[in-house]
């Protein structure tokens, strides 16, 4: 198969290259120029198939470049019982009509381990397949899981070198810690002046700077991304989509063909746009929720048909959410308009320089169709994680408990009881301050100390810390740069030894 730029500048590919550079040359993403459908017999098989056997399936419709063998490789390193314990990603009862899925399993706590734990297998395979002995400098802008994901998945990864950005005062404490204790001969970590666009526009504009690009290639070095513009990084959360659905028959809380709900929290529109070519692929599924934080650009651009990155960012207690650029949606945009490249690099130019565009009553119609956008206050948040544990004793993080919130709204105002199931992004224990306020266990907490709040979330809960947490305790920060966000550039050349 092969991929094709949303911008329409660029020759087609294969999945190994789109893979290996990430970004397409043009600034577009890399989309598949087709999508395979799935028998009911293919979906229904996977609830008998371990994790890595289903991700090797939906991996084989796109990256076709890549043998089975390779992806039985790829997926049985990434998915192992060590990394992720018995299930990846496990479904779990909690309300009448209502299942969470949980994401969190993995080495960071967080469901960017689904895809960051593969990438770097993938990534390795692709530089073998394209004949070159290029080394790759992996760059990531962060919200605060991403780049801890990606740290783990290609920490003393042969022939990379993996650089992180987030935003200083952006992020929990728990997600600090992860990345700036990060060990591994080839990362760096930059805490940058400024928010997760500042950090995500940076990375852009450095993918798209030629003079640097050149300078790199004559050190033997090229660019490539770990965020979810990268096709690599997308394709594997598709897999979990299908695996919950077929979960949910076996368990008997739907028949096969009926359409579900799938209620998302969404910042970079990467994860709910994977379920999304999950129904594309066949998946019955009746709407998206797109559940955001009080930074409801997205809400507002599915309720209006305008986007519009023109306002103040929040910071809020789902930061990972924290974001007003929302660099998947240009793929969905691309597929809406029937691949209509001229007219979505129109609409990211305007986005670029106007900071806002209007797609047309076509697409605007069709996104309601398919979508249904809420957008969760802070006090709805933290009210909502104390009565999920209240009313069903199940503790949620912030950001999954904005889903559950879009979830309760959707009800309220379609009046429909269709089967929903809420992904669960992260786990309570990287942001358990928030939690303890949520259960109303915050009085006396030391706010400054984040292992002090995950012993009381332990104590009150009767949970256990997971031992990522507990092994944070000791570690050493290893990285202390903090820079502002136009020395991002520099601070890559400098760390490559890149002289000038």
């Amino acid at each position: 198969m092969l991929f094709v730029s949303t911008r329409g500048q660029v020759e087609k590919v294969s999945s190994a290259h789109a893979i290996k550079e990430g970004l397409a040359g043009d600034g577009g993403l890399f989309v598949p120029q087709s999508f395979p459908y799935l028998s009911q017999e293919t979906i229904l098989g996977m609830h008998a198939l371990p994790y890595e056997q289903c991700a090797a399936k939906i991996l084989g419709c796109f990256l076709t470049d890549y043998s089975a063998e390779e992806l039985a490789e790829c997926t049985a390193a990434a998915y192992s019982s060590e990394k992720f314990g018995e299930d990846p990603a496990p479904l779990r009862k909690v309300a009448e009509r209502t299942d969470v899925l949980e994401l969190w399993h993995g080495p960071t706590m967080a469901f960017k381990d689904i895809a960051l734990q593969i990438l770097p297998h993938l990534m390795t395979k692709a530089q073998e397949k394209t004949g070159s002995d290029i080394r790759i400098v992996i760059l990531v802008a962060t919200s605060g899981d991403t780049g801890k994901a990606a740290l783990e998945g290609f920490a003393d990864v042969p022939g990379t070198e993996i650089i992180v950005f987030y935003p200083e005062d952006g992020v929990s404490q728990v997600q600090k810690l992860q990345m700036v204790t990060q060990a591994g001969s080839n990362t760096k970590v930059f805490g940058i002046l400024g928010n997760f666009d500042d950090a995500q526009r940076g990375v852009k504009e450095i993918f798209g700077d030629a003079e640097l690009g050149n300078e790199l290639k004559e050190c033997g070095w090229t660019f490539s991304s770990a965020n979810s513009i990268n096709w690599g990084r997308l394709v594997p959360q598709i897999t979990y989509y299908f695996k919950a659905y077929a979960d949910a028959v076996a368990n008997e809380r739907i028949q096969f063909g009926e359409n579900i709900i799938f209620s998302v929290p969404t910042g970079n529109f990467g994860d709910i746009l994977a379920g999304y070519y999950a129904k594309k692929m066949g998946l019955p599924v009746k709407h998206f929720i797109c559940a955001s934080n009080s930074n409801n650009v997205l809400s507002d651009f599915i309720n209006t048909g305008v986007y519009n990155k023109n306002r103040t960012l929040n910071k809020t207690v789902s930061p990972s959410m924290d974001i007003l650029v929302s660099s998947n949606l240009e793929r969905l945009l691309f597929d809406l308009t029937e691949n209509d490249a001229i007219q979505v690099a129109e609409w990211m130019k305007q986005l670029n320089t106007e900071g806002t565009y209007q797609v047309s009553k076509d697409v605007a119609d069709r996104v309601r169709e398919l979508f249904f956008g809420a957008w969760i206050d802070e006090q709805e948040t933290v009210d909502t994680i104390g009565r999920v544990h209240n009313d069903f004793e199940y503790l949620i993080d912030p950001h999954t408990a904005v889903a559950w919130r879009a979830a309760e709204k959707y009800r309220l105002l379609s009046s429909d009881d269709s089967y929903i199931v809420v992904l669960s992004t992260a786990s309570p224990y990287k942001f358990c301050s928030t939690v303890l306020e949520g259960i109303g266990k915050a009085a006396g907490l030391d706010e400054t100390d984040p292992f002090a709040a995950a012993h009381k979330l332990a104590e009150e809960t009767e949970t256990l810390i997971p031992p990522q947490v507990t092994a944070l305790e000791t570690m050493p920060v290893l990285h202390k740069n903090v820079i502002a966000a136009g020395e991002m550039a520099q601070n890559i050349k400098e760390t490559l030894g890149i002289k000038g």
